[in-house]
């Protein structure tokens, strides 16, 4: 696992791009046949990727030995959305069918997760954040009917868009963890704009569905000292409490987002009018 400090806001003023990137950017999600995984100390989320294609891919013994505990799941709970192809997620030795922009919640105390995928030709890419847990809930899985969908935002602003809430208290019930993901509709590009921070909650984006000729200007930093990092397809940003997260594409994307935190109360939000921006 890569392992990223904790970033005061201050410090962050006095990083260059470089800087920015090193700290906050997760170049690299997915590795073929691997899982890939980068640890965060912000609410100590885990955010990353797993991509069968040839084989299956298992969360190993040794990745809990890592983190201080037997196996990873031991004291976490564990989100999973497959933006590929169709795909399955092996939970203690039972079987879940898990198909494109469907979700897996696998609730904590879990010891054997396994991914694989049904076409070698387009394989399932599970999209994974993980996060401490205290309780154990039941392993489901929720598909894009049963995500509480919200659609927001005009085509006046550039974004208009549809949020879906997969892991949230209205659709199951977790720790800390939430996890959605929002569509843009054709012609936006401006994902939570006007933007907010929440102070009990961080926050992390995963921007996926553009082209190779794409990008995403991510908006972060203080309200008054804002920055931005420039995303590429399947890339993700970690927003710590402080920093807004926010961003303007050069086409209509997708994204995902995940948090963890204080509470599980989607709508608890800092806002911040744009006339109030630096």
């Amino acid at each position: 696992m890569d392992v990223r400090q904790s970033i005061h806001s201050e410090h962050a003023r006095t990083l260059d791009t470089a800087g920015l990137r090193k700290q906050f950017l997760v170049e690299s999600v997915f590795e073929e046949n691997a899982l890939k995984l980068t640890y965060s100390h912000i609410d100590r989320i885990i955010v990353g990727g797993a991509l069968p294609v040839t084989r299956p891919v298992e969360i190993s013994a040794s990745l809990g030995k890592a983190i201080g505990v037997n196996y990873l799941l031991e004291r976490r709970e564990l989100g999973a959305i497959n933006i590929g192809g169709a795909g399955w997620i092996e939970v203690d030795g039972k079987r879940h069918d898990v198909g494109n922009e469907e979700a897996l919640y696998i609730g904590q105390g879990t010891q054997s997760v396994t991914f694989g995928s049904v076409d070698v030709v387009r394989p399932a890419r599970f999209y994974l954040n993980c996060a401490p847990a205290h309780t154990a809930y039941p392993t489901r899985r929720i598909t894009l009917a049963e995500a509480s969908p919200e659609t927001l935002g005009d085509p006046k602003t550039s974004n208009r868009r549809t949020i879906y809430k997969f892991i949230v208290p209205e659709v199951l019930q977790t720790c800390q963890l939430s996890m959605g993901m929002t569509k843009l509709e054709e012609g936006n590009l401006w994902n939570t704009m006007p933007c907010h921070t929440h102070e009990r909650r961080m926050e992390v984006y995963f921007y996926f569905n553009l082209a190779d000729d794409a990008a995403v200007f991510h908006m972060m930093g203080e309200p008054h000292e804002t920055r931005h990092i420039l995303v590429h397809n399947e890339q993700a940003v970690i927003s710590p409490s402080w920093s807004i997260h926010s961003g303007v594409g050069t086409r209509a994307y997708t994204f995902i987002w995940g948090m963890v935190g204080e509470n599980l109360v989607f709508k608890d939000m800092d806002h911040v009018a744009v006339a109030d921006l630096r």
